[in-house]
């Protein structure tokens, strides 16, 4: 087993300026959505240009952000916001939510989509390669932040927090939202696939992942479980995403 060894959240303070280590994995993210865009662009039968790719990913941070804030704020902090509801600004606070940005990153998407004038389909099997990197960053980011942990055991690898070795819950999903969902979605887009094919592999393996990791996260505290000791609030929210994904995969498979 290992100590948590608790770790400065703010990894660089000038003055009043403080630079958290989470929001260093949000620049990581977005760095990485960048690059490997300007990648996919360059390959033949991309819907965007190269230099499209730059407007892509400011239009997908902007949704990250606000829709990850919003969605924080009505799945999970609504008792917070009606008694303050200048809260939903306070970010540095702390408190996103992935299925809200999931939200925001698609009608972000849809906008511009229409904006440039190409199919939605097509450009969030472009985008859907681009996200996992920043999923990993993100998690590895609350894990520095001492957040998230996962239920007490006795397995060799749990981390030992305040006492208590627990599961370490954020790492389990940097390592299969981010890594592995990463180099499968990677690999598969590497072939032309139908339309919908590779953002409905993206919301079926995520969904998969999040919900097998939520049998060993701990719940947020002040909503605790929703029905049988087990079942959570980000497994009712995955639940769509597994659907969704089964159905663009399956719509997919029927076209190809």
């Amino acid at each position: 087993m290992i100590e948590f060894a608790a770790i400065d959240p703010v990894a660089i303070s000038i003055g009043p300026l403080a630079v958290r280590w989470y929001g260093i994995m949000y620049l990581v993210g977005f760095a990485a959505a960048w690059w490997l865009g300007r990648r996919r662009a360059a390959r033949p039968g991309s819907p965007v240009t190269v230099a499209q790719v730059d407007d892509l990913i400011f239009y997908g941070a902007l949704g990250v952000i606000l829709g990850g804030r919003l969605g924080y704020m009505l799945f999970y902090g609504r008792a917070q916001l009606f008694a303050d509801p200048l809260a939903i600004v306070k970010i540095w606070e702390g408190g996103m939510s992935f299925h809200g940005g999931l939200l925001g990153v698609i009608v972000a998407m849809a906008l511009y989509a229409r904006q440039v004038g190409v199919a939605f389909f097509p450009l969030m099997d472009f985008v859907a390669p681009l996200v996992p990197i920043g999923l990993g960053a993100g998690r590895i980011g609350n894990f520095i932040n001492g957040e998230l942990w996962g239920k007490p055991t006795d397995v060799p690898w749990a981390v030992i927090v305040a006492g208590v070795p627990r599961h370490p819950s954020q790492l389990y999903e940097a390592a299969l939202e981010g890594v592995l969902l990463f180099i499968v979605l990677w690999l598969y887009s590497a072939r032309p696939r139908p339309a919908m094919a590779v953002c409905g592999l993206f919301l079926l393996l995520y969904g998969l992942a999040r919900f097998a990791v939520e049998f060993v996260r701990l719940p947020d505290a002040h909503i605790g479980y929703l029905a049988g000791g087990w079942f959570t609030t980000g497994q009712l929210l995955t639940l769509p995403m597994l659907a969704g994904g089964a159905l663009l995969l399956g719509l997919a498979q029927r076209r190809g």
